[in-house]
């Protein structure tokens, strides 16, 4: 049933803004929606919900076929990807193929019977987890280090707006558009300082 053994990683990055990327080998892994489309926002991870269970699909397609893939993605999301850090995570190909032989050695010593395997059949695998995602704003804020006020401030906009975007968890287009900018800018801040404590520096040696 496993058709490709090898030594690739499965890598996933979460930007500040919420983008998510997540690659196999270095190259990014299909959403293989065309056999199994669960989430109608791509691969998500940290929770056990649609975007989980999609990744768990995409994964397990990787190594074994699409009919163990579609049998076990939700018990995968829950055991596996509801787990990853919730801004990057890296899982060896390896971890993955144990998985899929401890789980294909279960089925192969359990007989269901005909009741049960209807049930499994009729279950649905976008069972919500009541675990909440991280809020877009507040995550902002943490990262720069700055409140919500601030955070307004920054952007030259009320601050019942930023409240407004908190209480949403939606950062409008144009909104993002600003903290990126503003984001850039400070790393741009961040090089200018050490390019000018490099520069004292090298003048502190050459008058010594």
């Amino acid at each position: 049933m496993i058709v490709n053994r090898n030594n690739h990683v499965f890598k996933g990055h979460k930007t500040l803004l919420g983008a998510r990327y997540v690659t196999y080998g270095e190259v990014e892994l299909p959403l293989r929606y065309d056999v199994f489309a669960q989430s109608k926002s791509g691969f998500d991870w940290g929770y056990h919900g649609s975007g989980a269970i999609q990744l768990a699909f995409s994964m397990l397609y990787q190594l074994s076929n699409e009919e163990f893939a579609k049998a076990h993605a939700s018990k995968f999301a829950s055991d596996v990807v509801k787990h990853f850090n919730a801004r990057d995570w890296v899982l060896s190909a390896v971890d993955v193929l144990k998985w899929i032989k401890e789980h294909t050695k279960e089925e192969e010593n359990t007989s269901a019977s005909p009741a049960q395997e209807s049930k499994t059949r009729n279950a649905s695998p976008l069972k919500k987890a009541k675990e909440e995602k991280l809020n877009a704003v507040k995550e902002v804020c943490r990262e720069l280090g700055i409140t919500q006020k601030q955070l307004a401030e920054i952007l030259e906009i009320p601050e019942g707006t930023v409240s407004s975007w908190a209480v949403k968890n939606e950062i409008p287009r144009l909104g993002k558009k600003a903290i990126e900018f503003y984001i850039q800018y400070r790393k741009n801040q961040e090089i200018v300082e050490s390019y000018k404590k490099f520069t004292s520096l090298l003048n502190a040696v050459d008058a010594s």
